[in-house]
């Protein structure tokens, strides 16, 4: 860590364990991704891209991958926790940075609910003795146990299940090519990636709002910065990796799934209300064994495996603003023995467990935090892209103009017109979230408890290379 600065050098304590390696950063982010995501969203971006669902995910890797690269700069700058919470604070101003924390607490706060429920569901169509929300109580007590424990138990359970997810993929794949051997193919071999009869482009970036949110976590390994044992520089490869290696999964896995889709009319015309297109394809493709496994994995690895580092992740934030006092003292406790944010993670664990509860009450529970942890996610994400431009650019005169300037716009560029095509209730509820988060700003400036950050005048920037 010695051409990285110290926490220490921006005003902060080590408190958390140095314990992560590469391997340990690049899986955290592979299993947060979950390389299977697209099963439990498929029926989605099929009717949301007229059928031409590996465009989507192309588009929605390309969009991510700038991010990623803006990510890999601003770690560089300032390796600590928070994610986009310490990087729009310290690259533009404070203010900017309560703002940005704000806006993305709504994808990290409601990301875990939102698992925890689509593998409830899941799990009740296998088990139904079991009522959802029974489901959804074991899942929060397993994964707030083994969070519990610390950050070395969780990087070991991810390993496992980052294996177990990779070998159902490997059968899928391998079947559904069988399959396309065969003969089932439903469509054209270009039908997922141009359908003339359906393309528009907001047809396709109103699917990319649906797909991106597989790409959602990538970027949870910033807020692994005060565990990682290495130079700063492998948080930024491990998420560019990542994100690479989880684009040609999602892709191949799409590519193959929508060629063999049956009913193909009738699920661009009707959707897919109770999310089993992937599993009625997978049928169809091999057999009620394969439907089954497809289904049972896509149960475990949402509601144990994501949901698990979504949960570190998340306690993380809440750790890093409540050090600087932006959110209430006590989540910045950290556990003398286990070295995790232990009150951030029990926060989270009651946070998701009362919102899941609430949303198994409401028909379109999953479409809605669905469409809320997206729009949290890419506003966000244009607060990365600005922080980079003023702290590389505006601040240090860096004449990197692709990493600094050019990639930053693009990715910026691409995201507010995935933002404008999003859904209309989810822009509404998030545009409420925004404004109750600039209220609580103006507030802490009339009580005088303006948000500041610790050694923030004092702490040298690291040069733009």
């Amino acid at each position: 860590m010695a051409t990285d600065p110290s926490l220490e050098q921006f005003g902060y304590q080590q408190e958390l364990r140095r314990s992560l390696s590469f391997t340990d950063l690049l899986v955290y982010g592979l299993i947060f991704m979950v390389p299977i995501a697209p099963f439990g969203i498929f029926g989605s971006v099929f009717q949301g891209s007229g059928g031409m669902v590996a465009l989507a995910y192309i588009i929605g890797m390309v969009a991510m991958a700038f991010t990623a690269l803006s990510y890999a700069q601003m770690a560089r700058a300032f390796p600590m926790a928070g994610s986009v919470y310490t990087y729009a604070g310290r690259g533009i101003s404070p203010p900017v940075g309560f703002m940005s924390g704000w806006v993305i607490l709504l994808d990290y706060v409601l990301v875990p609910a939102l698992l925890y429920l689509i593998a409830s569901y899941a799990m009740t169509s296998f088990v139904p003795a079991v009522p959802v929300w029974g489901w959804l109580i074991i899942f929060v007590l397993l994964n707030t146990a083994v969070n519990y424990a610390g950050i070395q138990m969780t990087a070991r359970i991810s390993k496992i299940m980052l294996i177990g997810e990779l070998i159902v993929l490997a059968i899928f794949i391998v079947v559904g090519l069988v399959a396309l051997a065969q003969g089932k193919a439903q469509t054209g071999a270009l039908t997922p990636l141009f359908d003339s009869s359906t393309f528009s482009w907001p047809l396709v970036f109103g699917a990319v709002s649906i797909a991106v949110l597989s790409f959602l976590g990538f970027d949870g390994i910033s807020m692994l910065a005060e565990e990682n044992q290495e130079d700063s520089r492998q948080l930024g490869r491990s998420m560019v990796a990542a994100l690479g290696l989880a684009g040609v999964l999602f892709i191949a896995q799409t590519w193959v799934g929508a060629l063999l889709t049956p009913d193909r009319t009738e699920l661009l015309t009707e959707g897919d209300p109770e999310g089993t297109a992937f599993y009625d394809m997978a049928e169809f493709a091999g057999g009620h064994w394969l439907g089954v496994l497809t289904a049972v994995a896509t149960a475990i690895a949402w509601g144990f495996a994501n949901s698990l580092v979504a949960q570190a992740a998340t306690s993380r934030l809440l750790f890093a603003m409540a050090r600087d006092r932006q959110l209430p003292r006590f989540l910045a406790k950290v556990h003398p023995t286990h070295k995790v944010p232990v009150n951030a993670t029990l926060l989270v664990a009651a946070v998701s467990l009362a919102v899941g509860l609430y949303l198994t009450t409401r028909d379109d529970g999953i479409t809605l935090i669905s469409g809320l942890v997206n729009f949290g996610a890419m506003t966000a994400f244009l607060a990365l892209h600005v922080s980079v431009v003023v702290h590389y650019v505006v601040r240090q005169g860096s004449r990197d103009w692709w990493r600094h300037l050019i990639a930053p716009m693009i990715g910026f560029a691409i995201l507010v017109y995935v933002v404008i095509n999003a859904s209309i209730a989810a822009q509404a509820l998030g545009l409420i979230w925004l404004g109750v988060g600039a209220v609580l700003l103006v507030l802490s400036y009339v009580t005088g408890r303006r948000p500041t950050l610790a050694g923030l005048n004092d702490s040298p920037d690291v040069p733009a290379k």
